[in-house]
């Protein structure tokens, strides 16, 4: 059963003294003391104890709370930054927007994934048969070998895949090798190809061919398409979008740059964003600005201050790890 609340609002100032108490709470070595002090907060008044509660709801994702911008508001002295930041904190608390706050790998799928990547991190793998994957920030997969297939899932993000023969050739011949998203299954006829499912929300995938070919079966679509060396398409379950050039630009985080043609900035943003702890807005009436460039991946703040000379945009830092991109102001 969910928790219930009260009708009556809590007060601002509450909320902002609940969100100290869960920061000062988060401390690796906080003392009896301080949990006394707590506890006779929370027990002084109703507001206090259906504040709590609302914390409280959000169960064990609080636990070890690891959020940067939790890790701002606890680390800074108690200034003007750390009384925005555990600001920023409440409202995120209480106005419910809590999905990134333990991070953005928050989903369990993600957290149990057989192999994961965390803001900023990229890695390589190399799996039994010798098939060579690339991880990009925010990615999570599980690998699935048997006698009869050998399958990745990819549960978020974006990998590029090598593909390598496979050892175990039997009479029935070589087992496939099978790339799964939330939207359909590929696979590879021998080949060198990106996946990308960054988003479930979008409601799609794409699969991009630079060497090979691919066969792409969407999960509710009986004919299957070849996309070829050279060609890229989005899939959702039901449909395909129309094959198109492959962008090469869109591997170039593998070599730790992002590289953008004509890109809006709104989708530059989204880009950027598995690459930078925290979050990254960007006003409605900017995000249709095109943005052309090379940048490297390794300094998020110095790409935003190249927009910034760059672009009719200012760049708001509500918090170290509270950024949007706005119209400058005039």
């Amino acid at each position: 059963m969910s928790a219930q609340f009260p009708i009556s609002p809590i007060p601002e100032q509450v909320q902002q003294q609940a969100a100290e108490w869960l920061v000062e709470l988060q401390s690796a070595d906080v003392a009896d003391e301080t949990r006394q002090r707590w506890q006779q907060w929370r027990d002084a008044h109703s507001d206090h104890a259906h504040a709590w509660q609302r914390i409280e709801a959000f169960g064990e994702r609080l636990q070890g709370l690891s959020s940067p911008l939790a890790h701002a508001a606890l680390t800074q002295p108690k200034t003007a930054g750390r009384r925005r930041a555990v600001k920023t904190l409440a409202i995120m608390l209480f106005a419910g927007s809590t999905t990134w706050l333990v991070g953005r790998e928050a989903p369990i799928d993600q957290w149990t994934a057989d192999r994961r990547t965390g803001v900023g991190e990229r890695t390589r793998i190399t799996l039994d048969d010798g098939t060579q994957l690339q991880l990009n920030a925010e990615t999570a997969i599980n690998i699935e070998y048997t006698e009869t297939q050998r399958l990745v899932r990819l549960v978020r993000g974006e990998l590029l895949v090598v593909t390598a023969p496979d050892p175990l050739v039997t009479r029935s011949g070589s087992r496939p090798f099978l790339i799964e998203t939330a939207h359909g299954k590929m696979r590879a006829l021998g080949t060198r190809f990106l996946v990308q499912q960054r988003d479930d929300q979008q409601g799609h995938s794409l699969v991009a061919v630079y060497e090979g070919a691919v066969e792409v079966r969407p999960g509710h679509v009986e004919t299957p398409r070849i996309v070829r060396d050279g060609q890229q398409t989005s899939f959702s379950q039901d449909r395909f979008e129309e094959i198109e050039e492959a962008d090469d630009n869109a591997i170039a985080w593998t070599d730790g740059m992002l590289v953008v043609r004509d890109m809006p900035l709104g989708a530059f943003l989204q880009a950027l964003g598995p690459h930078r702890r925290g979050y990254l807005g960007c006003d409605a009436t900017v995000a249709n600005l095109k943005v052309t460039g090379t940048y490297p991946l390794a300094d998020t703040d110095k790409i935003l201050d190249m927009l910034r000379k760059t672009l009719p945009v200012d760049i708001r830092f509500v918090t170290r790890y509270w950024v949007k991109v706005e119209p400058t102001r005039t």
